[in-house]
């Protein structure tokens, strides 16, 4: 589905991801782990072709076409979705017409509106006619942006985990519906620097100082990162021996 291959980015002079290399299986839940300030927002920023992102180097293939150089609304056109890190405000728009634009996008195949609130613990009752607007709190737009990505169907959804945490989504509603995603066709990139969140992925790498240095089975990953990404002196520089030793 996804395929990275030596990608390196250099931001103000400053080489912010280096020597990136990840694949992303069909329908695959794939969690990225690593500390603040490693790189993960960057890289999802990079993959969905964020003004700014370009890649100085390497290549990015989407179903085998290569979309480094390709737009924003070039990659959403082909199925690539970023969610979470910013919800969206709609001012104008309930968020019942919000979700009809979603499911517009993906035809007949899309669930409705009920069922994507429900999934990820919200009343339609008490939704659908709600404003899409700033009287939703950040926990509320998160959830609606979360079943409205539900409703599109993408073929890959970048789920960027925002800094501040995930209090206001329960982890329950969180695995529900990445796993919905699953079950839809979906392949989920997940970023995260919870062990409990990308413990339920079938793969998992460790980002580390800008790069991947692990990739596999999520538990061993999440020992790894435990061990020597938390806290860690060389969160930034990766010491190469104790990478190869873990």
């Amino acid at each position: 589905m996804l395929q990275i291959t030596g990608l390196n980015l250099v931001l103000g002079g400053r080489p912010i991801l280096h020597d990136v290399d990840l694949q992303v299986r069909e329908a695959e839940i794939h969690s990225i782990l690593g500390a603040n300030g490693t790189g993960k927002s960057t890289l999802a920023a990079v993959v969905m072709g964020l003004t700014g992102y370009q890649p100085t180097s390497g290549r990015i293939l989407f179903r085998g076409e290569e979309i480094s150089a390709l737009p924003i609304s070039e990659r959403a056109r082909r199925g690539i979705t970023l969610a979470w890190q910013e919800p969206a405000r709609f001012e104008g728009l309930t968020i019942a017409e919000y979700l009809e634009i979603s499911r517009q996008q993906a035809g007949n195949e899309s669930p409705g509106a009920k069922e994507c609130l429900a999934k990820v613990g919200l009343s339609p009752e008490r939704y659908l006619r709600r404003a899409a607007d700033a009287t939703l709190s950040g926990g509320e737009r998160r959830r609606v942006e979360l079943s409205s990505v539900l409703a599109m169907r993408p073929k890959l959804v970048i789920l960027d985990e925002p800094d501040s945490g995930i209090d206001a989504l329960s982890i329950d509603h969180i695995v529900d519906v990445i796993r919905t995603f699953a079950r839809n066709g979906t392949a989920v990139l997940l970023i995260t620097h919870h062990e409990e969140v990308a413990a339920i992925a079938d793969r998992s790498s460790s980002l580390c100082g800008g790069t991947i240095l692990k990739t596999g089975d999520p538990a061993a990953i999440a020992r790894f990162f435990r061990n020597h990404c938390q806290e860690c002196p060389h969160v930034n520089e990766p010491i190469r021996e104790e990478v190869d030793r873990a």
